[in-house]
């Protein structure tokens, strides 16, 4: 994994409410690498929420060469990217500017609490937030 990064989130219940990556191997094996180590660092940032009070959780886990660094909301929405980049600021202003705008998708009254976003704005946003922010 060569400056790629897989952004997840997933909800209190482990629900996946919204992914995006940008995978540098494009083969089918490797995208279901990228997934299960994300999948895999679930229980490290369940564990450090716990420990820290702080949203932003930078580098909760290695799987080699990859890092996951997390940001959990007062819902227990946990905000995951999997990099191979150090980046702590930029990831930190990413998953802060992301959080806004779940925020108002969460405030839509038509958005089903705990359920996927398909929303193209939000998709657009988050993007746009990923090629400002996650650069190496």
């Amino acid at each position: 994994m060569s400056n790629g990064y897989l952004f997840v989130m997933v909800g209190a219940d482990d629900v996946p409410l919204y992914e995006y990556g940008v995978l540098t191997q494009r083969s089918e094996e490797s995208s279901y690498s990228y997934h299960f180590k994300i999948h895999a660092a679930l229980d490290a940032v369940d564990e450090c929420m716990w420990r820290k009070t702080n949203m932003f959780l930078p580098n909760v886990d290695v799987c080699s060469n990859a890092l996951v660094s997390a940001f959990v909301t007062a819902g227990s929405v946990r905000l995951m990217l999997l990099h191979e980049f150090r980046n702590d600021d930029g990831i930190k202003h990413f998953f802060t500017d992301v959080y806004e705008l779940f925020i108002k998708i969460q405030l839509n009254p038509f958005h089903e609490p705990n359920s996927p976003i398909k929303s193209q704005h939000f998709d657009a946003r988050v993007k746009g937030l990923a090629r400002k922010y996650l650069k190496p």
